[in-house]
């Protein structure tokens, strides 16, 4: 377990990380240096589990999607035993972001940002994978450690933490790794999306990929489903102590991942994946608690077809549903909003603020965060 608390006054923001532009494709870089405000930008979100990609330009005060890929990869397959990237599923993985090279291409991006996770943080190999990804795409990759991960995940979820609350715990599960962030008070600074700052963070090592693969995840039972919970509870022992959150109470969760997506799609009744609906859902308790106890009641075909699981989500789910679990027995609150949004659209708001787009209404259009073709996250 990896936590950070910030040096100096409580509530100061993680420092907000260089934007990379020298990761667009070759042909484009020199063009990227002098990127507009106007420009468009897109974020890669390279983790153990998904490749996702986002392309924006910036509006009001805020950003229009105007194209946005999401695939599942699992980069991390086998990293746990093995500490190595697989062949296959480097091959995985290249392929997606080839397709995220030729939409950045067509979209003409002029300012760009791709980061990967805790697989490539990880793997012994995760550097030579980042030079096949640059020679074979033309992307550079930034390997980004945990506390620039969770800055990322809050700024991009900052937007839904309820401004009448005193802040929200925002917990962002992966594939390899899971960030707990102590938000406070929401807050605007210029006119772009509103701000959170970061009181605390921790980063788990653990996420749907590594904790399913160490406890199984096609037959889960009753006892099983509680050792996951229980190994993560220890992870995350003395957290909120030595925080110093004394009333969760007045605070809220805030769940970015696959997992909490799954859940409140599931809670909602969709027969197909509706980002509209659930970006922003409030969730409580006892709408969980429903949730989790039928999803261990399903076989894994019944899983497979649920609309809102799936075949490649269906044997993470419940390790998920394990880590999200454990953070609401360390931080119980009634109430847990679901957000649809987290690192991608932390480095477009990122990018953006250090191109003063929003600085005097140099931004104009309406807002419409959804992706155009309303998908669901991988």
């Amino acid at each position: 377990m990896r936590a950070g608390t910030d040096d100096g006054p409580k509530d100061q923001p993680l420092a907000a990380q260089p934007c990379a532009t020298s990761a667009l494709p070759q042909d484009r870089r020199a063009e990227s240096r002098s990127a507009s405000p106007h420009g468009i930008y897109a974020a890669i979100d390279l983790g153990t589990n998904n490749c996702r990609l986002l392309i924006a330009r910036p509006t009001a005060r805020s950003f229009r999607v105007v194209d946005a890929f999401s695939r599942i990869v699992r980069l991390g397959e086998g990293l746990g035993a093995s500490g190595r990237l697989c062949d296959g599923a480097m091959e995985r993985a290249l392929g997606a972001l080839e397709i995220c090279a030729t939409k950045m291409e067509l979209r003409g991006v002029t300012r760009a940002r791709m980061v990967a996770t805790e697989a490539c943080r990880s793997a012994v190999n995760g550097e030579d994978f980042c030079s096949q990804v640059e020679s074979r795409t033309g992307l550079t990759l930034e390997v980004v450690d945990r506390r620039t991960e969770a800055g990322l995940a809050a700024t991009g979820c900052a937007p839904l933490v309820d401004p009448s609350c005193e802040g929200a715990v925002l917990f962002d599960i992966g594939g390899g790794s899971t960030e707990v962030v102590w938000l406070g008070r929401r807050s605007a600074g210029d006119d772009g999306p509103p701000r959170a700052r970061i009181r605390s963070w921790v980063s788990l090592p653990v996420g749907v990929v590594s904790l399913s693969e160490r406890h199984g995840g096609v037959k889960v039972s009753p006892d099983v489903f509680h050792t996951m919970v229980d190994e993560v509870c220890a992870m995350l022992d003395g957290v909120r102590q030595s925080w110093g959150v004394r009333a969760p109470a007045r605070l809220h969760l805030l769940g970015t991942s696959g997992t909490v997506t799954t859940v409140a799609g599931i809670h909602l009744g969709l027969d197909r994946y509706d980002r509209a609906r659930v970006d922003g859902a409030w969730l409580g308790a006892s709408h969980i608690e429903q949730v989790v106890d039928r999803l261990m009641t399903m076989s894994f075909e019944e899983r497979v077809a649920n609309p809102c699981i799936g075949a490649q989500r269906a044997d993470l789910v419940l390790a998920g549903c394990a880590i999200m679990e454990a953070v609401r027995r360390i931080f119980p609150a009634d109430r847990l909003r679901v957000a649809d949004r987290g690192l991608r659209e932390g480095m477009l708001v990122q990018m953006m603020r250090a191109d003063g787009v929003w600085r005097n209404g140099r931004a104009a259009d309406g807002y419409n965060a959804t992706p155009p073709n309303g998908s669901r996250p991988a």
